[in-house]
């Protein structure tokens, strides 16, 4: 029976004894593989093998044999060693693999498992000369059809050359996904000389750790290597009393200090690897001045219990100097809601809502009747009281009033119903979407078969590209302007003041102005009350059942203190996201308002603060290179300079080409020796 993938220096130490040179198709050792050496040019001229010819070595002849097998389009494999008293080898055969005698085995007699073996005659024997090795038989008939241009699929011909291993290995650095990683040589090579399993089998190899015992060493070791290049970097590992790892978190400089920036609210998710992959993945995720995603810090986790939850809390809060954020947004998820009473006992906590509104069609039978109306009842209400009272409307409406799982939504309607929630400032994060966007983002870093120690290195390299898109914003905020489309002092205060992304999000407010109408309804003292009619367009159920855009005046109350140059509207939308809405705006107007007080312009959305986090130098912008690398690096820097010379023309094309031959003649050369 074949053994797999023995190396040669295995087979050499297997001192099998033959009867004779002719007899030894009695032993099969193993089906040839790729040999230390094979990195090495094949012979330019292909010859056949003939009896007499002289190898100065085991690994020339069995190149050699590889070689004229590929170019005929037949596997080989090893059969019949025998070594001298001295364990030196003094005999082999090399033969085609289709040789031996068929061999069916399986469970189900009626699907047998299929063979390749078929007796074929074709094989080459070797004997020691001296220090060299000499063919002694050769046979080259085969019994059976061959192909060179199914070479390749032999698991004898297939092999990751060094260029491949790099390019597999940059890009696997660079997250691309497994199908892409693999379709990057074979766009650039065509036919290439191993098969995706090959190419997976390299990167796992490359990149494993599977869970298990001594694994929570191995990665405390990594963080002890990160924490050396980084005195700020933070991580806590919570390991069994028999050495299993239960839970990790960790988070880097740059993260610590951006959330003395964005400390004020957080989501927090734990669907991502709990969904896609195999190991829970928790995230912090803050909003930076640009209003992207910004990663706070990280965890895997064992499980999601209360317990689980108040450690992860605590490491987190311990890691950002035991200051907790004012707000916090998660899923809906009791063991969650436990350790947030119980580690942030202060902090606003906020459900999903967009997470639970996905729920509801699991929950509810018959859930595309009223899917319109109650979108309209979430989202449309603009009071606490127009919530209630549309929300028991609908209830009535749908007989849903023995609907557990509703009554406890409704009880809890100040968990996540935008109108119970709109008083607090969330930045513009009106549900766990902020953190799915950022585990989306992993996406293109982390596959299904991503193991712990490369989830770990993979993080780094996605935030890398996260420090350098706001890099990139922070840059364009200061070098670009976008004009302004009024008049109005207040727009040219925010123009200066705030970053491109905000300054877009406050002109679209300036945009809604043109569908708003303010009236003054009363005065007391210096507060004037003003109504503002805004003509709308909500989507809504017609009466065939399908939705429709539908034209509404909503009405709102907007207070302004003259006397402060206070304003405040029911909107709630400045206090929600930090931006003032076309209300306020179009009474602002209206008052002949030129500049608004500062507190109106946040400092946490300017472009003109310093923040700590964008001085913080990034651990994690270096690779460690093996000698190997850097010198095949080094090659192809240099091989592309000579590449783009050589382009220019025919002569120096010609010159560079007759460069190269010199050049590999002499690498033949120094070989040889």
């Amino acid at each position: 029976m074949m053994e797999p993938d023995l190396t040669l220096d295995e087979v050499a130490e297997q001192n099998r004894s033959a009867p004779d040179a002719e007899d030894e198709d009695a032993f099969v050792v193993e089906e040839i593989g790729d040999s230390s050496d094979d990195r090495q040019a094949e012979p330019t001229v292909m010859l056949e093998p003939k009896k007499g010819m002289m190898f100065s070595s085991e690994d020339d002849a069995v190149r050699f044999y590889k070689a004229y097998a590929r170019k005929k389009g037949f596997g080989v494999i090893r059969r019949t060693t025998r070594h001298g008293e001295d364990k030196m080898l003094t005999y082999f055969t090399l033969a085609c693999n289709r040789q031996g005698k068929a061999q069916y085995s399986a469970k189900n007699s009626f699907k047998p498992n299929p063979s390749t073996r078929m007796q074929c005659p074709a094989k080459s024997n070797f004997s020691r000369r001296g220090e060299n090795f000499c063919i002694t038989t050769v046979t080259l008939e085969h019994n059976h059809p061959i192909s060179p241009s199914k070479a390749r699929f032999l698991r004898c011909h297939k092999k990751v050359d060094l260029h491949s291993k790099r390019r597999l290995e940059l890009n696997d650095q660079a997250g691309a996904c497994m199908n892409k990683n693999f379709g990057s040589p074979v766009m650039e090579a065509g036919n290439l000389e191993f098969g995706e399993k090959e190419y997976t089998n390299y990167l796992q190899e490359k990149r494993s750790l599977k869970l298990g015992a001594g694994d929570a060493h191995a990665l405390y070791q990594y963080f002890l290597h990160m924490q050396s290049k980084d005195p700020a970097f933070f991580h806590v590992m919570d390991v069994a009393e028999d050495g299993r790892l239960r839970n990790v978190f960790w988070a880097d400089a740059r993260s610590r200090a951006a959330y003395e920036s964005y400390w004020d609210v957080i989501t927090f998710d734990t669907t991502y690897l709990t969904n896609k992959y195999t190991i829970p993945l928790a995230t912090f995720v803050g909003v930076n001045h640009h209003g992207e995603s910004v990663l706070l810090g990280c965890g895997l986790l064992s499980n999601e219990d209360t317990e689980t939850f108040v450690w992860l809390f605590k490491s987190w809060l311990c890691c950002m100097s035991c200051k907790p954020p004012n707000a916090i947004i998660t899923d809906q998820c009791k063991p969650m809601q436990n350790a947030i009473e119980e580690v942030f006992p202060q902090a606003r906590h906020r459900w999903c809502t967009c997470h639970i509104m996905k729920k509801i069609p699991e929950k509810l039978n018959g859930y595309e009747k009223i899917k319109s109306t109650l979108s309209n009842v979430v989202y449309d209400s603009l009071t606490k009281h127009g919530f209630d009272k549309t929300w028991v409307e609908m209830i009535n409406k749908y007989d849903l009033q023995d609907n557990e799982w509703l009554a406890e939504l409704y009880d809890n309607k100040n968990r996540w119903v935008p109108a119970y929630v709109k008083d607090t400032f969330w930045a513009g994060m009106s549900s766990t979407k902020r953190s799915e966007s950022v585990n989306a983002f992993f996406d293109g870093y982390v596959n299904a078969r991503t193991t712990l120690k490369q989830f770990v290195e993979q993080y780094e390299n996605a935030l890398r590209d996260k420090v350098e898109k706001e890099n990139k914003a922070d840059s364009k905020s200061f070098q670009q302007q976008i004009p302004c489309i009024t008049h109005y002092d207040f727009e040219r205060q925010f123009q200066a003041a705030y970053t491109t992304a905000k300054f877009k999000e406050f002109q679209d407010q300036l945009r809604g102005k043109i569908y708003c109408y303010p009236t003054h309804l009363n005065r007391e003292g210096s507060i004037f009350t003003f109504g503002v009619r805004e003509d709308s367009k909500i989507f809504c159920e017609g009466e065939d059942g399908k939705g429709k855009e539908k034209r509404v005046i909503l009405e709102f109350i907007v207070l302004f203190n003259q006397g402060e140059c206070d304003v405040q509207c029911m909107c709630r939308l400045f206090e929600f996201r930090g931006i003032l809405c076309s209300h306020i705006i179009s009474v602002l107007a209206l008052m002949e308002i030129t500049d608004v007080p500062s507190r109106y312009i946040l400092q946490r959305w300017r472009k003109d603060i310093k923040r700590k986090h964008t001085f913080i130098r990034c651990s994690y912008d270096d690779m460690i290179d093996t000698q190997v690398v850097q010198r095949y690096d080094n090659l192809c820097k240099r091989s592309r300079e000579l590449a783009e010379n050589g382009a220019e023309s025919d002569a120096l094309h010609d010159l560079v080409m007759d460069g190269l031959n010199e050049l590999q003649s002499k690498i033949d050369a120094y070989r040889a020796r």
